[in-house]
């Protein structure tokens, strides 16, 4: 059993200013295979006094962790807004989301952290509803699902303590398998779309290939839309070319690779101006704008208010 814990540490921040959000990579226990990591809240909580709980601070993470309430409430902030999590619902945070505790002492339950590259491309697919980024945080299953889900969590987080009992890459096997089992019966939870046509295997014209590429747009996107803005810098990243980058957005959302940077650096606009109540200024700062003014050139474009009106009459959250 591995008794021990270690935290995820920040790798770097997109900027030196007080209100920059830090982005933390991924540190599986020592010996634990690389890429997941299964334990409790309780046990999270106890082993990581280094985790920014009190007072709360955000942060965002290169992977996504998932959370089963099996007693208690949980509060959680996800892309700031507070999330209310209650027994037999998950909490999903996935990669690229700003994250910020409450008081973890509230909840108990299994605990499960992973990179995106653990689950095989196929399973990935599959799952693409229930991964992407504007899926819902808060997942509430059929009733009948709910004792399965949790049983398979359990086994999950027994699995992972039982590293030694068997032979390492079964013992990986077997965590991944059981990984891709909990996420294949989360992703058939009510409000989660059905996967779009063509993400099977052996789908016809390059379909699959297409929507594979735009996954990995979104997952670097969702990571470097402060830094990076152009669709050449996402190009790059990938090891693809401009028109094979765009023909995939345009495949899989009818919009052009730039117009998505763009909705989603507005996106993250809106969400501190309206939920978090920054200024323009710094928002411009976070989001790599040269200036406050381009900045609000921006912003009105888009939504034909400036800054300081769209913060001034917010009060419903985003979704």
């Amino acid at each position: 059993m591995v008794t021990r814990r270690h935290s995820p540490r920040p790798r770097f921040t997109t900027h030196a200013e007080p209100t920059a959000v830090p982005l933390y990579g991924f540190q599986p226990p020592v010996g634990t295979p690389y890429g997941l990591e299964v334990t409790t809240v309780e046990d999270f909580h106890a082993h990581h006094d280094d985790w920014p709980w009190n007072p709360p601070l955000p942060g965002r993470a290169t992977f996504h962790y998932l959370i089963l309430v099996s007693e208690g409430v949980l509060r959680h902030d996800v892309d700031h807004v507070t999330r209310t999590v209650t027994p037999g619902q998950w909490l999903w945070v996935r990669a690229g989301h700003v994250q910020c505790w409450h008081d973890p002492s509230t909840a108990r339950g299994p605990f499960i952290l992973f990179e995106p590259e653990v689950l095989r491309p196929d399973t990935a697919r599959l799952l693409t509803p229930l991964t992407s980024h504007d899926a819902p945080a808060v997942l509430a299953p059929h009733p009948d699902d709910v004792p399965w889900l949790e049983q398979t969590a359990f086994q999950l987080l027994d699995e992972h303590r039982a590293l030694g009992r068997r032979p390492l890459p079964a013992h990986h096997a077997l965590r991944c398998s059981l990984l891709e089992t909990l996420l294949l019966r989360l992703a058939h939870s009510p409000g989660i779309p059905a996967p779009p046509a063509g993400t099977g295997t052996g789908s016809p014209n390059g379909t699959a290939g297409r929507h594979h590429t735009y996954e990995r747009f979104l997952d670097a996107l969702e990571l470097h839309f402060r830094e990076l803005h152009r669709v050449d810098d996402y190009a790059q990243l990938l090891g693809c070319s401009v028109r094979t980058l765009s023909r995939a957005a345009q495949a899989a959302t009818s919009k052009g690779a730039r117009e998505i940077i763009n909705d989603r650096r507005l996106l993250e606009a809106r969400r501190l101006l309206g939920h978090a109540q920054w200024t323009a200024h710094a928002v411009a700062a976070h989001l790599g704008f040269t200036d406050a003014a381009n900045f609000g050139r921006f912003f009105r474009h888009h939504t034909g208010l400036t800054p300081a009106a769209y913060a001034a009459r917010r009060t419903t959250p985003d979704t």
